[in-house]
């Protein structure tokens, strides 16, 4: 009965110590804030909106990336974090808004014909607007409700876009800063290794097919 019950505990992983799902949102809107003070009380350096915009882009990359590694860590390593996948997925579109609002506003003043020529002739901002276009129907249904109204499969293959999303995030980063350091790269590279292993996981788990009778 034991031996039983921890081989199943181990296939459900470990399960932390349970966090109210409030304290991840608030935790994850510190930086937010931050930048956000730090703007208005001139912290930010020489550019102060090229360093808030890329900050805030940055900020969804890096929760966009958290929600992809939950899997990966339950399956491997046995951390159950999947309580928390939605309000970090959500946070990711949330700082994507934030960096997307701050780029018409902020940074453009709302001037719709410095902004579309933005989006046509800029390749990092035609990515970035694709990139929000693919997080929005996510985001908006990420609630039960959704899943209950579009049904599991069809919810799950929608949600299937975050992969997309994910390699926009880093295309739209990595010609932002229109040079190759290091840091830029190590996002591309953990993108690419997260989304690589549910490749590879899927191809290992795809049934063989049946050889026919003779």
């Amino acid at each position: 009965m034991t031996g039983r019950a921890s081989v199943q505990g181990a296939k459900k992983g470990f399960a932390l110590p349970q966090v109210p799902k409030i304290a991840v949102y608030i935790a994850g809107f510190i930086p937010a804030v931050w930048l956000f003070y730090a703007g208005v009380t001139d912290q930010l350096g020489a550019d102060p909106m090229r360093y808030l915009e890329q900050a805030l882009g940055l900020w969804s990359l890096r929760f966009l990336i958290g929600s992809l590694a939950i899997t990966p860590l339950r399956q491997l390593f046995g951390i159950n974090l999947l309580r928390y996948r939605r309000a970090i997925g959500l946070l990711a579109f949330y700082y994507a808004a934030l960096h997307l609002i701050t780029y018409l506003v902020l940074d453009q003043g709302l001037d719709l014909a410095a902004i579309w020529t933005d989006i046509v002739k800029r390749p990092y901002i035609t990515i970035g607007m694709a990139t929000f276009v693919i997080l929005l129907p996510l985001a908006l249904t990420s609630n039960n409700a959704a899943i209950r109204r579009m049904g599991g499969q069809a919810w799950a293959r929608l949600h299937k876009l975050v992969y997309v999303a994910a390699i926009g995030a880093v295309l739209h980063y990595i010609l932002v800063v229109k040079s190759w350091p290091p840091e830029p790269l190590v996002y591309a590279a953990i993108v690419a290794v997260l989304l690589g292993y549910r490749l590879v996981r899927s191809l290992v788990k795809k049934p063989s097919p049946r050889r026919r009778p003779a």
